[in-house]
């Protein structure tokens, strides 16, 4: 007796088998997906503080494209959050939340230019306001009979020969003192005495 193999029935055994463990193995590993990457909830709140601080400095105002491209990316990542793609959400809300972080920075920085910019401007304003009063003053003194401010005249003195200091004084130069008149008077009044006699 003669045993014919039958390649074919063989063969469509082994490609079930094949298709079945591919199936299997694509199930498990989609289940496995799915469960490896928890929902990023701690990026998608830090994203959306991100953005409540962002909006609470300005930047609305001073940073308009970066704040919309974080609501933009917010709102991309809460769509991949719905529809389970939780890898793609968790780095969009990480785009969100850096997007966020600089729209509050540029916020911040333009907040303080325009701070500047008013003290810059009420310095001039004051010191237009100085000036103005000082010439009003000026005006005022060189009126005849206006009480104003008079100007202050000073000379530079000349130096005593005592500082001279590369010769010694000689006897008789520099300062004297001038003798006091009313001890002059009480001096002609009592006699002198010298050498101890009278």
């Amino acid at each position: 007796m003669i045993h014919i193999f039958s390649p074919l029935k063989k063969r469509a055994n082994r490609v079930r088998s094949t298709v079945s463990t591919l199936a299997l193995a694509s199930m498990l590993a989609m289940l496995s997906g799915c469960a490896s990457v928890p929902p990023p909830d701690g990026a998608m709140n830090q994203a959306q503080l991100q953005l409540r601080a962002a909006r609470d400095a300005g930047a609305a105002d001073y940073a308009p494209v970066d704040l919309g491209m974080a609501q933009n990316r917010f709102q991309l990542a809460q769509a991949a959050m719905a529809n389970r793609k939780y890898e793609d959400a968790a780095n969009l809300a990480d785009e969100a939340r850096a997007d966020a972080e600089l729209a509050r920075a540029k916020a911040r920085l333009g907040a303080a230019r325009a701070q500047v910019q008013a003290k810059s401007e009420d310095n001039s304003r004051l010191r237009d306001q100085l000036d103005r009063a000082h010439s009003n003053d000026d005006n005022q003194s060189s009126v005849p009979g206006t009480p104003g401010r008079q100007p202050v005249q000073t000379q530079d003195m000349p130096a005593p020969a005592a500082s001279d200091l590369s010769a010694p004084m000689q006897q008789g130069q520099g300062f004297q003192t001038l003798p006091d008149p009313s001890q002059q008077n009480s001096d002609q009044q009592q006699p002198t005495r010298q050498g101890g006699q009278p």
